[in-house]
């Protein structure tokens, strides 16, 4: 529990940067006059840079441990909180954006790496997903409260709140953050030294596609796009937005929870990660083929994506068992540098998506139903190769 105490605070904010932007997007784009493609870049940043240090952070996990690499990037995501509020243009919020990145980035893989070390591997999928669930709160914040802050105080105001939260997680991973004991055989070589031996897997490639596109899906809707898609295809006002957002995010905290609790007892990683992929692009077809939405069934599809959307911690606890022990941080790291690599990759291409529409004059409907309907397409192919990949390692 002393990483709970550590990290959880560090992961809700992590959770909730890489959302919040979806309810605000109306008004951040209007008080910087800029578009989706714009908005997305700006979202994006936080992903790239988030992603990119998952290699600086692998490697630190390894050679140095959990707290010599959590505190002092934490420390630098600090800034990058404290200039967002104040950012005058998408260029300068872009850059606060991906400083809140290198903050965010060790914490997740901090506390998996001491859940890895610290506990036996059928432990380490609960322990992933409670961490995960718990997380999600950040969701429930970056919904109807933010929506409701936003409109009494002010985006920025809003966010000024946020920087008070993130300098108490910082004084928390201070207080509490404990590095596991040490291997006898220590990572060396440098940061991508044993990334040669992971990628020389066959079997991790298969895994590949999966981890580039499911979360980066769920992520994209829930961060980006559920609150324009039911504002312009829609017609629900401010609040309604943050309600449907709410309701997604308490399904995916639910899903946490649940497919978590399910895989530590009786497994079924790989059952449950293909089930719940094919789900998502069924929904996604339908999204594509039905054109305009009532409220009630676009927000019924919405709350089914977040359910469905637990592939992230479910897929670690699938790869897991692929990676030694001594190149677990270097391993888990890599995996989730695609995790939040494909969500930066996605949020560029969907709000480029929905930006050609616009410029061909195709309506927001039907610019909204080309994004779902590739969407649907590329998660459907991912899932197909993932059906190629072993349940457990071979003994």
């Amino acid at each position: 529990m002393q990483t709970f105490a550590a990290l959880l605070l560090g992961y809700i904010l992590s959770i909730f940067f890489r959302s919040f932007l979806s309810v605000l997007a109306t008004k951040i784009m209007a008080d910087m006059q800029i578009g989706a493609t714009e908005l997305a870049a700006m979202s994006s940043s936080w992903f790239i840079v988030f992603a990119l240090m998952q290699f600086p952070v692998g490697w630190a996990l390894d050679a140095l441990g959990p707290r010599r690499t959590v505190l002092p990037l934490m420390a630098v995501g600090g800034i990058g909180v404290a200039l967002f509020p104040f950012a005058p243009n998408a260029l300068v919020g872009a850059l606060a954006m991906g400083l809140i990145g290198v903050g965010c980035s060790p914490v997740f893989m901090g506390a998996l790496y001491v859940f890895a070390r610290m506990h036996a591997p059928h432990r380490f999928g609960f322990l992933a997903s409670l961490l995960l669930g718990f997380g999600s709160i950040g969701n429930l914040i970056g919904t109807t409260p933010l929506a409701l802050a936003a409109e009494a105080f002010g985006w920025r105001q809003a966010m000024m709140g946020l920087a008070g939260l993130y300098g108490l997680a910082f004084v928390l991973a201070a207080l509490f953050l404990k590095d596991p004991p040490q291997l006898d055989r220590q990572a060396g070589g440098g940061i991508l030294a044993g990334l040669g031996q992971i990628v020389a897997s066959r079997v991790i490639w298969a895994f590949v596609p999966i981890v580039l596109f499911s979360y980066a899906i769920t992520v994209t809707l829930r961060g980006l796009w559920v609150a324009p898609y039911l504002e312009k295809v829609v017609g629900l006002d401010a609040l309604a937005q943050g309600d449907v957002a709410l309701l997604m995010a308490l399904a995916m905290t639910v899903s946490a929870f649940l497919f978590g609790w399910i895989e530590s007892r009786w497994g079924f990683a790989k059952a449950m990660a293909l089930a719940g992929n094919l789900v998502i692009v069924g929904i996604l077809a339908a999204l594509a083929l039905s054109g305009v939405q009532t409220a009630f069934w676009a927000g019924l599809a919405f709350v089914a994506l977040g359910f469905c959307g637990f592939s992230y911690t479910i897929l670690m606890a699938h790869m897991r068992p692929f990676f030694p022990d001594h190149l677990v941080g270097r391993g888990m790291t890599l995996m989730n540098f695609l995790f939040i690599g494909g969500a930066a990759l996605v949020q560029t291409g969907s709000g480029w998506l929905i930006d050609l529409g616009r410029g061909q004059g195709i309506g927001e409907a039907a610019a909204f139903a080309r994004m779902h309907g590739v969407l649907a397409a590329v998660l459907l192919a991912a899932t197909l190769v993932y059906v190629l990949t072993p349940a457990s390692p071979r003994r």
